[in-house]
């Protein structure tokens, strides 16, 4: 019979050598089990990382458009805060000035006139509203304000209106001045001409929101806002009588008014959807993405957790065998 055996020397190198290399399985596992993944990722996709790298550029365009998303739910919730404040204001004035246009009481009028005022400096507050540090009503120039305080709107329309005789020419005037590039717009407007571009929400589409304090529809607010505001100053030299017909009509206007802000209000509202659904959609697409993305490195957890549990099992045996051949020195064989 032949006996093969290593020396002590050997022997302890193996087992060491054997006991690193569990050591080494079982952080593999480990990491594998606290990551979901497999640690060697180049092992299991046999070296071909085109449809990983694939994937991870399409969920880093996702995270992009998930802050474009976000950005742009947040730009146009404000806004369609701001257009109800404005539309908020435009149905009380509107209210009150019919109600004051059947008196012709010149205590009346001056209380008409307050709160047309009040109204104004509510309407300009809310288009001058900022989300995000931007502007949402002065186009691409959304570091600035659009509209500058009531008193220099209100300042700039009287000069306008001074030598007016008639109710029809007040109305006239104003309305000539608010539309005119040289008048409202280059006086009082603040922002930029130019609305801002279309906001990327996905891979293949944009949403645009072009409102600007400019908008026709919010113009004509203002203006008939600032005209019930102006009229009550004695030095425009209008009538008691020309007060009470100037506050119908302007009442009647809003009225009119009041349905082009809907409108706004609807545009924006379509918009806030579209980035609604946009985000939803992207949100699915993250969601298979990553699904695909698991089921390529993904380590299962119930394999991993019975080779961990194998190979920790394999270096306490070791452990064990380790300590039986320390003990077998000369002196314990002579006893």
């Amino acid at each position: 019979m032949v006996l093969t055996s290593i020396g002590d020397l050997a022997r302890g190198l193996t087992l060491k050598t054997r006991a690193t290399d569990i050591k080494n399985q079982i952080e593999t596992l480990s990491y594998e089990m606290a990551t979901g993944k497999v640690q060697d990722v180049s092992g299991r996709l046999d070296g071909d990382y085109s449809h990983l790298l694939d994937l991870d550029r399409s969920l880093a365009r996702l995270d992009a458009f998930q802050v474009a998303t976000s950005e742009a739910g947040l730009f146009t919730d404000a806004m369609q805060l701001s257009l109800t404040t404005v539309d908020h204001s435009v149905s009380e004035i509107t209210a009150s000035l019919l109600s004051f246009g059947t008196s012709n009481q010149a205590v009346t009028h001056e209380n008409a006139s307050v709160q047309a005022q009040n109204e104004l400096d509510t309407v300009i507050s809310a288009l001058n509203t900022r989300a995000g540090g931007r502007s949402l009503f002065s186009g691409t120039a959304t570091d600035v304000s659009p509209l500058p305080p009531a008193q220099t709107l209100l300042a700039a329309l009287k000069t306008e209106l001074t030598g007016a005789v008639t109710v029809a020419d007040i109305r006239q005037r104003a309305e000539d001045w608010f539309n005119d590039p040289a008048g409202f717009d280059a006086v009082i407007y603040q922002g930029s001409a130019t609305t801002l571009s279309p906001m990327q929400i996905s891979e293949s589409e944009s949403v645009r929101v072009p409102v600007t304090a400019t908008d026709p529809a919010l113009k004509a607010a203002l203006r008939d806002i600032a005209v019930a505001a102006a009229v009550a100053d004695p030095a425009l030299g209008i009538t008691r009588d020309q007060r009470t017909d100037l506050f119908k009509q302007l009442g009647v206007d809003l009225a009119n008014t009041q349905n082009e802000t809907v409108n706004l209000r609807a545009r924006v509202g379509v918009a806030e959807a579209r980035i609604e659904q946009a985000a939803t959609r992207n949100n699915a697409a993250r969601t298979s993405l990553e699904y695909s993305r698991n089921k390529l490195i993904a380590a299962d957890p119930y394999e991993t957790a019975a080779q961990l549990q194998t190979v920790q099992f394999q270096l306490e045996s070791l452990y064990s065998v380790t300590v039986r051949n320390a003990n077998l020195s000369l002196v314990n064989f002579l006893r």
